[in-house]
């Protein structure tokens, strides 16, 4: 079997709401950006929001390095990929970057380690064993 890793391209257009006056994108724009790319990987990786909010297992982020290397403007269109970096027993690792559409340029990129949980009780739970086999090629113990 191939090796597949999950991967996802978005696109959004900086609005007013994710400036400030100068019109320059906010940090935390970026971070929104990201969510919503990650959010369709997830989905992606079989966890689709309906069934997140059925079985209460969810991807919680654990960490975020993030780099804002160039700032995106108001009207900018903005290309967003993610993909799955790496997997370890517990935690996964997600990788982000944003460019302008059309531009080879990385404005921001990002690196985010989550870990699922079942809820109510915020219990920490092992990956799929099928995320596993089927991600055989990112699987790394834990250090």
């Amino acid at each position: 079997m191939a090796e597949e890793t999950p991967c996802i391209e978005t696109r959004e257009e900086v609005m007013f709401f994710d400036t400030d006056i100068g019109g320059v994108v906010h940090n935390i724009a970026y971070l929104r950006m990201i969510e919503t790319a990650r959010t369709r990987l997830a989905a992606q990786m079989g966890m689709k929001l309906r069934e997140m909010a059925q079985t209460q297992i969810y991807p919680v982020v654990v960490r975020t390095e993030i780099d804002y290397r160039r700032s995106a403007t108001l009207g900018d269109e903005l290309v967003i990929t993610g993909r799955l970096d790496r997997l370890e027993r517990v935690r996964f690792w997600v990788a982000f970057e944003i460019r302008r559409a059309g531009e080879d340029t990385v404005l921001i990129s990002c690196r985010q380690s989550l870990a699922l949980v079942q809820m109510p009780q915020a219990k920490p739970l092992r990956l799929p064993e099928l995320w596993m086999e089927k991600y055989r090629h990112l699987f790394l113990k834990a250090r």
